[in-house]
């Protein structure tokens, strides 16, 4: 069976992997950016949670902080066993009294998914994270298990390596069209005029992917949203410091050595689509980044960026939840795209589960069902309310 699988990041990458190494079918894929210079699963700040507002989105990432933990021995090749540094300190969610009642529906649910959360009143907040100032606040959402961050592109190219070392091709080639009539996709032309010959395709590319669906009629609102992410450095090293959302939006993690952390917000104003990833918004840092962080961290007031960067969300601005499943029409085409910067921590099991649909039409672990791209055409939103 000839599978081509367009974007070989980590969603491509994963499929590919699970393809090969639990199917034993090679697929070809196509990646236009060999080095990953601009790839969001290279750009991202590889981080992973359960606290979410859907059933789909916890199981995924549930599935996926399992494989994470395993991945040494799930992606080992010839001995040499993969390390993620996966460090597992929990999410915690800041609301104030006008959030409260939301936070509250949302743990409700949570719990009854069998996530491993607990609010926490400003007084076990305090108690907790002496470091955290609690004014302005009602409540806490703290993971106490099976969230935290890793290093993300160790996990691509461990997945790489492995799909590689079980059969799968990985090709630099830049994909432009999607070939086909009659309800079926033969084959993928790239931008040299190469022709990649297919019985099914699954289109990955992430922020690219929209474009190239185009081609074959299929309109998925896939839209590229720059991301702007800090490496700042204080000398208040803060204890047992889970990834924090604030009220305002503003986050921030350790990174690495103590007194290194990552922070970063949703853009200011308009959320526009394809801005350039070389221009940082400082402005971004010292206007909203930086005030919210000392407010909440006092000994915050003496931070300083080292360094940034940038990379895209596929945004999927219908609803904000990743799209799997057959594209609408198209008996062989199929789609991983669109998943609103929660890609990275759900690639594996989504990964596993495209991977069986493609093999053997069904789903096999998590059943990606809710996120079938025909939702969109139909006008049901699944919605999440839980975006950073």
């Amino acid at each position: 069976m000839r599978i081509v699988i367009v974007g070989g990041g980590v969603m491509g990458a994963a499929t590919a992997c699970f393809l090969a190494r639990d199917h034993g079918i090679a697929a070809t894929v196509l990646e236009r950016d060999p080095c990953y210079a601009r790839a969001s699963s290279a750009l991202s700040a590889s981080s992973i949670r359960q606290q979410f507002s859907t059933p789909i989105n916890i199981a995924l990432s549930r599935e996926s902080m399992a494989f994470y933990c395993r991945i040494g021995a799930e992606l080992a090749v010839d001995g040499d066993a993969p390390e993620i540094g996966l460090a597992q300190r929990g999410y915690l969610y800041l609301a104030s009294t006008a959030g409260e009642a939301a936070l509250r529906e949302v743990h409700a649910m949570q719990r009854g998914e069998g996530v491993d959360v607990a609010l926490l009143e400003p007084e076990v907040l305090r108690a907790r994270f002496p470091w955290l100032a609690t004014d302005g606040i009602a409540l806490g959402s703290l993971g106490l298990s099976g969230e935290g961050w890793f290093d993300g592109y160790g996990v691509l190219q461990a997945l790489r390596r492995k799909a590689i070392a079980c059969g799968a091709r990985f090709v630099a080639a830049d994909a432009q069209r999607l070939a086909g009539a009659k309800g079926q996709i033969d084959a993928v032309l790239a931008a040299d005029g190469r022709r990649f010959d297919a019985d099914a395709v699954l289109v990955a590319a992430g922020a690219w992917s929209a474009p190239l669906l185009a081609t074959a009629g299929v309109a998925m609102p896939v839209h590229a949203r720059k991301r702007d992410v800090f490496v700042v450095d204080s000398p208040a090293v803060l204890c047992d410091c889970p990834l924090l959302i604030d009220t305002s939006g503003v986050w921030v993690r350790p990174e690495g050595r103590p007194g290194r952390y990552l922070a970063g917000a949703p853009p200011r104003g308009e959320d526009r689509d394809d801005l350039p990833l070389d221009e940082i918004d400082h402005g971004l840092f010292e206007g909203v980044i930086w005030p919210a962080l000392a407010a909440r961290i006092p000994a915050f007031e003496a931070l300083r960026v080292a360094s940034a960067w940038a990379g895209y969300y596929e945004m999927n601005i219908f609803d904000h939840n990743g799209l799997a499943g057959p594209a609408p029409g198209w008996g062989n085409l199929h789609l991983a795209c669109g998943f609103s910067g929660h890609g990275m921590q759900q690639a594996p099991a989504v990964g596993r589960s495209m991977a069986s649909w493609l093999a053997r039409g069904q789903w096999h672990g998590v059943d990606l069902t809710p996120l079938e791209p025909g939702r969109i055409a139909e006008g049901r939103p699944l919605l999440e309310r839980n975006v950073i």
